[in-house]
Parts: C-alpha cells; sequence; structure tokens
C-alpha cells in the first residue's frame, strides 16, 4: 500500500516565516550597500563628508534599526518550529 502524498505547497504560516529570515538575511546587505552609496555620488576623488551625507548615513542607520525591530517579532519562532511541518 501506497503512503499518502504529502501537500506540494507549504503552510502559510512556515512559508512567511522562512520569508521573513530570508528577508532578515539580506538586511545586512541592503544595509552595506545603502551605506556605501555616497561613494558612489561623490565626484572625483573628493572624500569629505558633507552635512547631507551625514544626516544621510543616520537616516539609513535609523531606518535599519527600525525594520530589524519590524522583523524581530516573526523570528522569535525558532529554527526547529519549521522542521516539525516540513
Amino acid at each position: 500500500m501506497r503512503r499518502p502524498k504529502r501537500p506540494l505547497f507549504l503552510a502559510r504560516a512556515p512559508y512567511r516565516r522562512r520569508r521573513l529570515r530570508d528577508a532578515a538575511r539580506l538586511l545586512p546587505v541592503l544595509g552595506a550597500f545603502l551605506l556605501l552609496l555616497p561613494l558612489l555620488w561623490t565626484p572625483g576623488s573628493r572624500m569629505a563628508l558633507t552635512s547631507g551625507d551625514v544626516v544621510y548615513f543616520f537616516s539609513v542607520w535609523l531606518v535599519l534599526i527600525v525594520l530589524a525591530a519590524a522583523f524581530a517579532p516573526g523570528l522569535r519562532g525558532g529554527e526547529g518550529a519549521d522542521d516539525e511541518e516540513d
């Protein structure tokens, strides 16, 4: 007798938890890109920071903190929670 096939699609909760974990893993990459972005818009060899650059750095820093705080409640489920449902 054959076993019943497993469903092709995952349940919503583990799927969303995995995508949230993926987004949290990409957050440092996004932050590094956004923090290095002013180096691309500086003309020539000028490496002096202007007040606008400093405001930009602190704004990006604040946005990264807010995003990390928004992701944190969804990441509390733990690693083993998905393994049982797979």
